[in-house]
């Protein structure tokens, strides 16, 4: 088997019509967008190390890729169980749960990361 650098490209062109198809159809991932914007932002602003712009980056992406995970979770969910079932709704339930913990998760190592920035103003 070779590797074809066209089938990789391919591969990545599918991969960003998702996160378009995402981002132009579902209200959270529009939402961590604009939150991922603003962190970047702040980062900027506070000169925040290289060690803590790697820990906000993989938040960020950490947020972002659980949202992705969810929207494909409930289209397929909604794909295969049109019809209200309780078990698909709970399946939707959980990854959304994912995404909670995981943006709470970042949410805090926010607060620890740019918390003391924030104070050194006052």
């Amino acid at each position: 088997m070779s590797y074809s650098f066209k089938k990789q490209m391919k591969s990545f062109t599918f991969a960003w019509n998702g996160i378009l198809t995402c981002a132009g159809h579902e209200q959270n991932i529009k939402f961590h967008l604009l939150a991922a914007i603003a962190v970047i932002v702040a980062g900027f602003f506070f000169h925040i190390t290289h060690i803590e712009w790697m820990v906000v980056m993989l938040c960020i992406g950490s947020v972002i890729a659980a949202e992705l995970f969810n929207s494909a979770i409930e289209r397929l969910v909604d794909l295969v169980s049109p019809e209200r079932n309780r078990i698909a709704g709970e399946v939707k339930d959980i990854a959304a749960g994912a995404v909670l913990v995981t943006a709470i998760a970042a949410a805090i190592v926010g607060l620890i990361v740019f918390l003391p920035y924030i104070l050194a103003l006052f």
